[in-house]
C-alpha cells in the first residue's frame, strides 16, 4: 500500500465528516477549506487560482467524492513525495478531527472510555489494515491480529470468547468491522479484561508505532563512542532503512542515525570492556559496537537488524504492510482453497448423483434388457411358430397343386382323347353331310372356336406351370431365408413379408389361372353343346327328308288326286337332302333294271333298301322312317 492510499484513505474520512446530509456529496465552501488545510498539513504550494477555478461559484449543487477526485490527484496527491514521515500523520490528525467530531460519541458514563490519543491511534491502525475497498470496513482475522498485537504488549491473553460473540452479530458478519464499530467494542472493556487505562494506552501505543510507524524495535542499548570511545545508554529506534538513537525515550533529542542498505550486517562480539552481550553492525564507513542487557535482547536487536536489511535490500518499506499483504494473500488462498473445497464437494456431489443415477439408468436399462430380450424370445417364439404354419401351409399347397396338376394333365388327357374322337366324328359329319351348309359352317365355327379356346388353355396351362416353377422358387428361396434367419433376423422379417406377398400374389394369379381354365372349360362345354346341336339338327333334316322322298312300294297305290305331290317342290341339287336321296335311289334304279328278270327281286330290292336305311340309322346318320 504506497502513500498515495494511505492518504486517500484519511481523506475520505474527512470527506465524508463533512457530508452532513449523508448524500455523498460536500458543499463547495467545505471542500475548499479542506483542500486548503491538506496542502498546508501537506507542505504543498498552494494553488488559488486552480482552486477557485475549480470550485467556480456559478457552479449548481454541492460536489460529490467522484466530482472531488479529479482536482485532489491533479493538485493535491500528484505532488505528494514520499519525504517524511510526519505527512501522513498530519493527514490523519486533521482527518481525524473532523471525521471525530461527528461520529466518535462515546458514553461519557464509562470508566473504559479511551482517552482521544488511543482512539486516533486505533483509528490509524484501522485504516492501514483496512482493505482498500469503500466503505472502509476490516476482516474479522486482521481485527483478531490487531487485538493479539495489543494483547500480547500488555502482556494478557485475548479474550476470543468476547470477541466471537462481537463478530457473531448480523451487521459485523455481514459487513464486517467499521471502525466506529471497533472503537465502540474497544470502549467496553471486555477485551482489555479491564486492564489499567495507561497500560492499554503504552500497549496501544506501541502496536501504533510498530505498524503504522513502521518502527522495527525500540529499547535501550549502550553504544561505544566513535571518538571519546567511551559507552554510553541510549534509546534506540529501528526502523527498515534507519537505525535512530535518542538520548532518552521520549525521542526529543537524536543524537544520529546510522542508515541501513545491503552493504550492512550485524555480528555477534565477545564480552569484552566490562560489557557484555555486545553485537556490531558494520556499514561501508563505519562500524558501530552496542552491547545488549542480556543475551535475549541481543538475539531480537540483532534478528530486528538483520530483518531492516532483507527489507531494504527487497525493496521494502514496511515490514507489516508486506505481512498485511502476505496475510491478504494468504485469506484469498484461503478463501480460494475453502471455494475450491466447496466446489469439488459440489462436484463430488454431483458425480456421486450423477453415478447414481447413472446406476439407476443402468438398472432401468438392465430391466428393459430383459424384457427386450423376453419379448424378442416371445417374438422369435411366435415367428417360429408362424414360419413353421407358413411352412406347413405352403406344403399343403404344394400338395394340393402337384394333385391338381395330375388331374388335371389326367383330365387334358381325357379331353385331349375326347377332342381326338369328336375330330374322327366331326370328319364324319363333314363327310356324310356336305349338303347341309349353314349346319357345317356352325361346326366349324364351333371347331375354330374350340381350337382358340385349346389354345387359351394350353397358353394357361404353361402359364400356370410357370407360375408353379415360380412358387417352387419362391419356397426355395423361403428355404434359404429360413436358414439364415439367426444372421439376419431384421433383413429377414422384410424379405419374409416381400416373399409372402408374392406368393400370395402368385396364389392370387394361380386363382386367375383356375378360374380361366374354369371359363375355358365352360366354353369347350358350350362349343360341345353346339356341336351336339348341330348334329341333332342334321338328323332331324334326314328324317324329314326320309319322310317326304319315301318311295313308292311296288303293289301300293298312289294317292288319288296327288295332292300331296303337287304341293311338294322339287329341291334343288344344293339341297343336301336331295344329294342324300338321289344316292339311296341309285340302288333302286339298278333293281328297276332286273324287274323284269324276276318277280321275286323286287322284294329283294326292296328289302336291300330297308337293310341300308337300318344300317344308316345305326351309324347316327338318319332315322328310320
Amino acid at each position: 500500500m504506497d502513500l498515495r492510499s494511505e492518504l486517500l484513505k484519511s481523506i475520505w474520512y474527512g470527506f465524508t465528516a463533512l457530508d452532513l446530509e449523508k448524500s455523498g456529496k460536500v458543499s463547495k465552501s467545505q471542500l475548499k477549506v479542506l483542500s486548503h488545510n491538506l496542502c498546508t498539513v501537506l507542505s504543498i504550494p498552494h494553488d488559488p487560482v486552480a482552486l477557485e477555478e475549480h470550485f467556480r461559484d456559478d457552479d449548481d449543487g454541492p460536489v460529490s467524492s467522484q466530482g472531488y477526485m479529479p482536482y485532489l490527484n491533479k493538485y493535491i496527491l500528484d505532488k505528494v513525495k514520499s519525504c517524511t514521515q510526519t505527512h501522513p500523520k498530519q493527514v490523519d490528525e486533521l482527518c481525524w478531527t473532523l471525521t471525530a467530531k461527528k461520529n466518535y460519541k462515546p458514553a461519557k458514563d464509562n470508566k473504559n472510555v479511551l482517552p482521544g490519543k488511543d482512539a486516533f491511534h486505533l483509528w490509524s491502525l484501522f485504516n492501514f489494515l483496512s482493505e482498500d475497498k469503500y466503505p472502509l470496513v476490516m476482516v474479522p482475522d486482521e481485527v483478531e491480529y490487531l487485538l493479539k498485537k495489543i494483547c500480547m504488549a500488555m502482556s494478557v491473553e485475548l479474550n476470543c470468547v468476547e470477541l466471537e460473540d462481537f463478530i457473531s452479530q448480523d451487521a459485523v458478519r455481514q459487513n464486517g468491522f467499521t471502525v466506529w464499530s471497533f472503537l465502540e467494542m474497544m470502549n467496553t472493556g471486555k477485551i482489555t479484561r479491564g486492564m489499567g487505562q495507561e497500560i492499554t494506552s503504552m500497549a496501544i501505543e506501541e502496536v501504533y508505532r510498530e505498524i503504522v510507524a513502521d518502527v522495527l524495535k525500540e529499547g535501550y542499548l549502550w553504544k561505544k563512542s566513535q571518538l571519546r570511545r567511551n559507552w554510553k545508554e541510549r534509546w534506540f529506534t529501528l526502523r527498515p532503512i534507519t537505525l535512530d538513537y535518542y538520548t532518552s525515550e521520549d525521542r526529543k533529542e537524536r543524537q544520529g542515525s546510522i542508515a541501513l542498505d545491503g552493504n550492512c550486517c550485524v555480528e555477534v562480539l565477545s564480552d569484552r570492556d566490562g560489557k557484555r552481550c555486545m553485537f556490531c553492525l558494520k556499514t561501508l564507513s563505519k562500524t558501530y559496537e552496542m552491547s545488549a542487557s542480556d543475551t535475549k535482547q541481543r538475539q531480537e536487536w540483532t534478528a530486528a537488524i538483520q530483518t531492516a536489511i532483507r527489507l531494504h535490500t527487497e525493496g521494502k518499506t514496511s515490514l507489516h504492510k508486506d505481512l498485511k499483504l502476505k496475510r491478504r494473500e494468504q485469506r484469498e488462498q484461503r478463501e480460494k482453497r475453502r471455494l475450491a473445497k466447496e466446489e469439488e464437494q459440489q462436484r463430488f456431489q454431483a458425480l456421486q448423483e450423477e453415478k447414481e443415477r447413472k446406476l439407476a439408468e443402468l438398472e432401468l436399462l438392465k430391466e428393459a434388457q430383459r424384457q427386450a430380450q423376453a419379448l424378442l424370445e416371445q417374438d422369435e417364439m411366435r415367428r417360429r411358430q408362424h414360419h413353421e404354419e407358413m411352412q406347413q401351409a405352403l406344403e399343403v399347397q404344394l400338395r394340393e397343386a402337384k394333385e391338381s396338376r395330375a388331374t388335371m394333365q389326367a383330365e387334358m388327357v381325357l379331353k385331349e382323347e375326347e377332342a381326338e374322337r369328336q375330330r374322327k366324328r366331326i370328319k364324319e359329319l363333314e363327310e356324310m353331310q356336305t349338303s347341309l351348309e349353314e349346319a357345317l359352317q356352325q361346326e366349324i365355327k364351333a371347331r375354330q372356336d374350340e381350337e382358340v379356346f385349346r389354345y387359351a388353355q394350353t397358353g394357361l396351362l404353361s402359364e400356370e406351370e410357370d407360375k408353379m416353377k415360380a412358387l417352387m422358387a419362391l419356397q426355395e428361396e423361403q428355404e434359404e431365408y429360413i436358414l439364415k434367419t439367426q444372421r439376419e433376423k431384421q433383413e429377414l422379417r422384410q424379405e419374409m413379408e416381400n416373399k409372402s406377398r408374392a406368393l400370395e400374389e402368385a396364389q392370387r394369379q394361380l386363382e386367375e389361372v383356375r378360374a380361366n381354365r374354369y371359363r375355358v372349360d365352360q366354353d369347350v362345354v358350350a362349343a360341345q353343346r353346339k356341336l351336339r346341336q348341330a348334329s341333332t339338327n342334321v338328323k332331324h333334316w334326314n328324317v324329314q327328308m326320309n319322310r317326304l322322298m319315301r318311295p313308292i312300294g311296288p303293289g301300293e297305290k298312289r294317292p288319288s288326286g296327288g295332292g300331296s305331290f303337287s304341293s311338294f317342290q322339287i329341291p334343288s341339287q344344293r339341297d343336301p337332302g336331295l344329294r342324300l336321296r338321289q344316292r339311296s335311289e341309285e340302288p333302286d334304279e339298278e333293281c328297276k333294271e332286273n324287274v323284269d328278270n324276276s318277280s321275286s327281286a323286287g322284294s329283294g330290292c326292296e328289302g336291300e333298301r330297308e337293310e341300308r336305311r337300318l344300317s344308316q340309322a345305326s351309324n347316327g346318320d338318319m332315322d328310320i322312317p
